[in-house]
Parts: C-alpha cells; sequence; structure tokens
C-alpha cells in the first residue's frame, strides 16, 4: 500500500513491520519523531512493543544491548551529539555480536550548534564495527531497515548496522512510500534466532575481562563477520528485489558510468541532484557518471575498483571532514584504487592489539612480507591459532 511518509515515519513504520520487541527512546532534533511515532503506534495499541523512555542516548543503547544480550530483537534511533554520546557502548554492541538497528537521522556536531545536514555524526563512527547504510530516499529508508535486520541477524554476520537519512531533506519531508502488509514482512524477515543468549538455565558473561592471549583472536573474529556482511547485503537484496520488485543497487549503484570520462562519488540525497547534474551535461555532449555509495561500511572495495578499472577520473563527495588528508570518503576511495593497481606497493598489517606485545619478531615478520611483494594486501600478525571457539 503506498503512502505519504516522511523518513523518519518510514523508519517507525519499518520498525514496527520487522516486529521489534524492544524501543529503547530519547528525542533529539531531528530524529525526534521516529521515536514519537513509535510511541504513538504503541500507545494506540498497534505494535506491541516493550517501548523504554530513558534518560539519554547512552542508556538508549545500553537497554538495547541488555535486550538483545536475552534475544529480543531491538531499535533505537538518535542524531549527531546523542551519537556521539552513544561511542562507548557503539564498541560494545559491535564486541559483544549484538544485531542492533538504528536509526541515525545525520545532522552536523557542535560546536556552533546545527540541526541540519552533515555525515560527521556517522562517519566519525565508522570505526566501530557498525553495518553502515546511507540512504537517498524514504523508500530506501523503509526497505533498509527491514533488509538491516536480515544482515545483521544472519549467522555470519552477527553485528549492528545503522541506517542513515539526511536532516531534513529526508527526515521531515513526505514521500510517496510502498508499505507492505506485515504478512510480507514477516515471510521476508523470520524471527531473531540469537546463536548465544543470557539464559538462567545456562548462566554466562558477556564482555568480560580477556586477557592478551586471546583478545586479538576475538577482535579478528568481528572482522570476520564484517567480511562476510558484504556478501551477505548482497544476497539480502537480491531476495528483496524477487519479493518486492524495489531494488537500490546495491553497495555501489552506478549511473551512466560504462562510458564516462569522470564519475562522481557521493552519498545520501545529493546523489539525486549528482544525477539531475549528469543527465543535463551529457546532452551537452560531456560523458559523466555518478556512484552512489549506499554502503560505507562494510567497505565495497571490490565494487570501487571496478568502477576504477573502467573510469580514468574519480571525484569524491565527502560531506564531512575528518581533519585528515581529506575527507573519510576520499581517503577510503583513493587508498581502494591506488594498491595495488598504482602508485607504490601499499600493505597493511594489524598487531599489537589488547597490549599483545610486538616483540622483535613481529617486526621482522611484517618488513619479510613487504619485502617479498606477494601476498595479501592487510595481514594480522602474530595471531594464534583457535582450532574451536567455545560453545
Amino acid at each position: 500500500m503506498q503512502r505519504m511518509l516522511t523518513g523518519n515515519h518510514a523508519q517507525s513504520l519499518a520498525a514496527k513491520l520487522a516486529r521489534v520487541q524492544v524501543v529503547a527512546a530519547y528525542p533529539i532534533t531531528p530524529q525526534t519523531t521516529i521515536v514519537e511515532g513509535i510511541a504513538e503506534m504503541v500507545a494506540a495499541g498497534e505494535f506491541p512493543c516493550e517501548f523504554l523512555e530513558v534518560e539519554s542516548e547512552h542508556s538508549a543503547l545500553q537497554a538495547c544491548i541488555s535486550a538483545a544480550a536475552v534475544g529480543a530483537r531491538t531499535y533505537t534511533a538518535t542524531s549527531s551529539q546523542g551519537l556521539l554520546l552513544m561511542h562507548e557502548l557503539l564498541h560494545w554492541a559491535s564486541g559483544l555480536r549484538m544485531p542492533i538497528v538504528m536509526g541515525v537521522v545525520n545532522r552536523a556536531v557542535a560546536p556552533p550548534w546545527s540541526i541540519y545536514a552533515d555525515h560527521t555524526d556517522t562517519v566519525a563512527q565508522r570505526d566501530t564495527g557498525w553495518i553502515q547504510y546511507y540512504c537517498e530516499s524514504n523508500q530506501e529508508v523503509l526497505d533498509t531497515v527491514l533488509q538491516a535486520y536480515r544482515v545483521a541477524e544472519e549467522f555470519r554476520v552477527m553485528l549492528p548496522a545503522m541506517v542513515m537519512e539526511d536532516a531534513f531533506y529526508l527526515s521531515h519531508t513526505f514521500e510517496p512510500v510502498d508499505a507492505p502488509s506485515a504478512e510480507e514482512v514477516d515471510a521476508f524477515l523470520p524471527p531473531l534466532e540469537m546463536p548465544y543468549a543470557l539464559d538462567v538455565d545456562r548462566p554466562a558473561r558477556f564482555g568480560s575481562f580477556m586477557a592478551p592471549d586471546a583478545y586479538m583472536e576475538a577482535r579478528r573474529n568481528v572482522a570476520d563477520g564484517m567480511e562476510a556482511s558484504g556478501r551477505v547485503i548482497e544476497d539480502v537484496e537480491r531476495e528483496f528485489r524477487e519479493r518486492f520488485g524495489r531494488d537500490h543497487g546495491g553497495a555501489l549503484p552506478l549511473f551512466a558510468c560504462d562510458d564516462a570520462d569522470a564519475v562522481l562519488v557521493v552519498s545520501g540525497t545529493a546523489a539525486s541532484t549528482a544525477r539531475h547534474v549528469a543527465r543535463e551535461m551529457r546532452a551537452e555532449g560531456k560523458r559523466v557518471g555518478v556512484a552512489k555509495l549506499r554502503v560505507f561500511r562494510p567497505w565495497p572495495v571490490a565494487a570501487v575498483r571496478a568502477l576504477a578499472a573502467k573510469v580514468p577520473r574519480l571525484a569524491v563527495l565527502d560531506r564531512s571532514f575528518t581533519f585528515g588528508f581529506g575527507g573519510a570518503l576520499f581517503q577510503e576511495v583513493r587508498n581502494a584504487v591506488q594498491s595495488p593497481r598504482a602508485g607504490p606497493l601499499v600493505r597493511g598489517y594489524v598487531a599489537g592489539l589488547g597490549g599483545r606485545d610486538i616483540v622483535p619478531a613481529t617486526i621482522r615478520a611484517i618488513f619479510d612480507d613487504v619485502l617479498a611483494k606477494d601476498g595479501p594486501e592487510v595481514s594480522w600478525v602474530g595471531l594464534q591459532e583457535v582450532t574451536e571457539w567455545p560453545a
């Protein structure tokens, strides 16, 4: 059924359709109407979930972590400073492998105070272990929340996910949205089955102290889940297209890129404007194209490299600045396409996590590897062999 919805109300409806069991809520402009919409449906008896009004965004995410730990499907939402207040617990959610879905309305961070669209809040959380989607339309918002639950709850992944929408461009703007029925969503999204959960009959602890002889393997295990999520995202989008007839193009949907002399890489609502300009310029005889970065985490390295292999020039638009050499999207695109295709050989090495010693043998192994000029681009050095994870 087609309905006129804001991006925020698309988030609310998606949470209801997903049969979320626990919602933890704290208001912040321009996210507030997401949780207001949920509160109204709960009060009307339309959304049978546990609705928790907490004292801060930090508490909201902690409530979701605790509920997920006992096997509940959870949802929360925030923006800007609220997301920054959650930062500590973002790491806890991913490290504990809790498949929470959170709506984030992208808003600039202070100071100075602003309530308008800017991706700094979520780009600043890119290294917390959360899957990150950036949406262009209200339809994409609703569809992506549903997809995010399927991806996050896949056994190979078991990681939390953020679904982003630009402040006011989507959050407070009405657009026609095709809303599936609850029965259709039930067929696509089965109930959550946690492979591990707190149970009084099987006492356990989550997040306890871990010594250096095991910590690094635990972090690599989270990295493996993030890597697996890229393949799961493709599978879930394919099934969603077959069931609902809508296709959002995967992690990096392309527009007019096959013969382009230049392509703009962009995320969020600016992609709509970019495609409009590209059409106009093509009518003038200028061959340009657009690549929309729909998924920022996991980073779609294969798709970016495939694009770079056929395009001589790439422009990258960052709606944030990270005080490094250019914005974060620029850095990641450049790093992906310059190695191993061009420039000096560049490789990455992960070592010393969790207090594990970086001894002379560690350094020698890195030198030997880079001098050999073959091997993986990213290596984890000094991992202990794990033959079996405890049940």
